[in-house]
């Protein structure tokens, strides 16, 4: 490891909105990086509301050119060893990013791109031959590329040398309390965006099946609406099953999320999100030693171990679903078992020292070789 202490230009968002990327954005911020490298941050943010990101309209073209002038700006004052770029997986979105990494070639400094997300290849073969041409034109010229898991790394292997593509999973720490719990009755906890593709659905749907077998269960709901049609849906089938014990609490952030966490006893997360990676929730219910039930989708198994601390269940099979919780929530010494494994698995890959080691080490290997 060399002790020169190299400049980087970090480009990225910080909350709110509370997302991936900018949650991630900010840890790395205030991690012990900072220490080790000149980290020069070069905001992205947009603080309007989510649903305006990768939008073509006058504000984020606003944005993107006043950020195209403050990178060239920052190239030539700070003479950076490293850009961190990262990398959209939608035209508009890799568009401006493509700004970014041809600026920071222009002066003939390294980029190492990242990819929050799981989409990138299929976007690529869904695309025109132009747009084709221009992402293999472009991503030609990066020197390194982060993906959330050994899953992942196909999305670019074609493109992009196998030995400088970066395997660095979401890790953080959470103000959580990991104990073996004791409720009276069994909570099932669904936490994410109330998004179609997330699985909320499917979760709500499994609770009648659940709770035919299993009177002794609660099924907790916390998430914001991202669709109208799926909040009809969601009001719609309670009216219809007012027998069910459901809690929905809405929107939930900080320590109201983490209590919940805290008192649920599964966490259910049945997604097939195009643009899912390595979810941050999953993450954060096995900081909290909860079995997970999840999908096998993107990076996820990697984290999910089937029959080990939890299950992985057919995109959409609510039935499967339904099964796999009624397991859990027959056998407490079972649901102990698989938490605990979560939680040592957490603290062996997914903490927020981990992923600070691997961007540190991403960061000198590009900057070095």
């Amino acid at each position: 490891m060399s002790d020169k202490k190299y400049t980087v230009i970090f480009l990225g968002k910080l909350p709110p909105p509370y997302i991936g990327p900018s949650v991630a954005c900010e840890i790395i911020l205030n991690s012990k990086l900072k220490d080790e490298f000149n980290l020069i941050h070069l905001d992205l943010s947009d603080k309007r509301d989510i649903n305006t990101l990768a939008k073509l309209d006058f504000t984020n073209f606003y944005l993107a050119f006043k950020q195209y002038f403050q990178l060239f700006w920052y190239c030539i004052r700070y003479r950076p060893n490293l850009v961190y770029v990262p990398a959209g997986q939608t035209n508009v979105g890799y568009t401006r990013d493509a700004g970014y990494i041809l600026i920071a070639k222009l002066f003939g400094i390294k980029v190492l791109t990242h990819l929050r997300g799981g989409y990138f290849l299929n976007w690529y073969n869904e695309s025109g031959k132009t747009m084709k041409s221009f992402i293999r034109f472009v991503h030609k010229k990066v020197n390194g590329q982060i993906v959330l898991g050994n899953n992942l790394r196909k999305l670019f292997n074609w493109i992009v040398p196998d030995e400088k593509i970066f395997v660095i999973p979401n890790g953080g720490n959470f103000p959580v309390n990991y104990n073996e719990r004791n409720n009276n009755k069994v909570k099932v906890l669904f936490l994410g965006n109330y998004v179609r593709t997330k699985g909320v659905l499917e979760a709500l749907y499994a609770t009648p099946l659940v709770y035919e077998k299993n009177k002794n269960v609660e099924f907790v709901f916390a998430g914001e609406w991202r669709e109208e049609d799926v909040k009809t849906d969601f009001e719609n089938f309670l009216q219809q099953h007012p027998e069910l014990p459901v809690v929905n609490h809405g929107p939930v952030k900080g320590d109201k999320k983490f209590s919940i966490l805290n008192e649920a006893d599964i966490f259910v997360f049945p997604t097939y999100y195009r643009n899912e990676g390595h979810p941050w929730v999953t993450v954060e219910a096995m900081a909290a030693g909860l079995p997970v039930i999840s999908t096998d989708h993107a990076a996820i198994s990697e984290s999910v171990h089937d029959g080990k601390n939890g299950y992985l269940v057919e995109k959409k099979n609510i039935q499967q679903l339904a099964e796999k919780i009624i397991i859990l929530a027959n056998d407490k010494e079972l649901r102990n078992k698989m938490g605990a494994e979560s939680r040592r698995i957490y603290l062996e890959n997914l903490t927020e020292e981990k992923m600070v080691e691997r961007m540190g080490h991403a960061f000198r290997s590009v900057i070095e070789n």
